[in-house]
């Protein structure tokens, strides 16, 4: 059976590499380099401002940001950007080969679901990534905006689709569910032979909500590397920190009121609508924007507690990991999947999201209690390295999924035809 690697095709909206779904795009082709593999790196918009080496192929599909241009083209374009579906099919057309695996990142701010009608083709060697819940969920993260609550409704259920759930307004929300109609219609994971890659075991049962196999679904977490490489006395310390985006969703504002009630020092990391807001919610907070991994160490190394306090489910939470591998006991909404794992190893606490009250309790009780800190930042520097891979790591292992799809997909090619199966229900298989 084959297991040797032609290619890796590295599909994503941008890979400029600055968070997200982007950055660990950007980090497989880092690792498939270390490793030896070729790559192509196929990004939605312009070239990406990597220094890859010559052998390896950069492509930009010429695709514009949903935010470029006027609103009407951009909606219409965000449905369906047919010069990217053009541009992608021609590559695969001039380029692939049974070895050729083909990774698609993110797609919803410029590829749009025009990049899934060629990737048809190759859908049996084909890795989707999902760093939210797009493929399930038309607002991509099972959250209703408005109740500022998650959503219970099975998507494109009646309940979902009369649900006002969006960030913006109802008209939004009717665009997304087209956009999620029109890329089930050019590619459902239903019945494509696709690997959904998540990023967490608790995803599994939301994707499936939208009838995305198990079978379909492989976990891998994504790398993390430790703000500091020696633990953080984090039980010398009184101030409390946030690093993510600011805004509602994430629940910086209820953090902030919390902070405010317990006359605590809160430190804030990144950027955000909420920016301008949060000094009036707390004042003396320390804002510093965002800041690169290597300052966001130095500013964590004052910190007694990192707090996520996130409203929306957080498919991953990569900052509670980097702060419990440094040493920092991580205090969590339950909205987050890895809130229940973190408390039940003894590295941090969680509380219930969008409640200043009980977060203010929950956050009091540790600020009081030295020797409890102390032992949820030895548990979680010893330990937390458990809970997510190095890159390197991650690299090896991504590696592995590609091979055992190349088999599978060697084998699926080297069965006979059904040759009792309907000439019709074969042809509407491939529509």
């Amino acid at each position: 059976m084959r297991t040797h690697i032609d290619r890796v095709a590295v599909i994503s909206d941008d890979l400029e590499g600055g968070g997200g779904a982007s950055a660990i795009a950007v980090a497989s082709v880092r690792q498939l380099q270390r490793l030896g593999i070729p790559v192509a790196m196929l990004a939605g918009g312009g070239a990406p401002p990597l220094v890859p080496r010559k052998s390896d192929e950069v492509v930009a599909l010429g695709g514009q940001h949903l935010l470029a241009g006027g609103r009407a083209r951009a909606a219409v374009r965000g449905l369906h950007d047919g010069w990217v579906r053009a541009r992608l099919a021609d590559w695969i057309a001039a380029n692939d080969t049974p070895g050729t695996v083909y990774h698609l990142h993110n797609w919803h701010k410029v590829l749009s679901p025009a990049c899934f009608a060629p990737l048809r083709q190759v859908a049996e060697r084909l890795v989707v990534s999902t760093h939210d819940f797009f493929l399930s969920c038309p607002n991509g993260g099972f959250f209703d905006f408005r109740r500022r609550a998650v959503c219970e409704f099975d998507p494109l259920s009646a309940g979902c689709l009369l649900s006002n759930c969006d960030k913006r307004h109802f008209g939004h929300k009717a665009w997304r569910v087209a956009r999620h109609l029109a890329r089930e219609t050019l590619f459902d994971f239903r019945r494509q032979p696709a690997t959904v890659l998540a990023v967490h075991e608790g995803m599994a049962p939301l994707l499936g909500r939208r009838g995305i196999p198990t079978g379909a679904i492989r976990v891998l977490r994504n790398p993390v590397t430790a703000w500091q490489s020696q633990r953080i006395e984090a039980e010398r310390n009184r101030a409390l920190l946030y690093v993510g985006r600011l805004e509602l969703d994430k629940g910086i504002d209820t953090l902030a009121l919390a902070a405010r009630r317990l006359g605590v020092r809160l430190r804030i990391v990144g950027d955000g609508p909420l920016a301008d807001v949060l000094p009036d919610l707390c004042p003396g907070a320390e804002m510093f924007g965002r800041q690169p991994p290597e300052a966001i160490g130095a500013i964590a190394g004052s910190a007694r507690l990192v707090v996520l306090p996130t409203r929306v489910r957080e498919t991953f939470g990569l900052v509670a990991f980097e702060a419990a591998m440094s040493g920092l006991p991580v205090v969590s909404s339950t909205s987050a999947l890895i809130s229940d794992e973190l408390a039940a190893l003894g590295m941090g606490r969680s509380c219930a999201p969008d409640d200043p009250g009980a977060l203010a309790g929950c956050l009091a009780d540790l600020l009081n209690d030295d020797a409890a800190v102390a032992a949820m930042s030895r548990r979680g520097f010893a330990a937390a390295r458990r809970l997510a891979p190095t890159e390197e790591q991650w690299g090896e292992r991504l590696v592995g999924i590609y091979a055992q799809i190349l088999v599978r997909s060697a084998d699926v090619a080297s069965r006979p035809p059904a040759t009792d199966r309907p000439v019709r229900a074969a042809r509407m298989a491939d529509i």
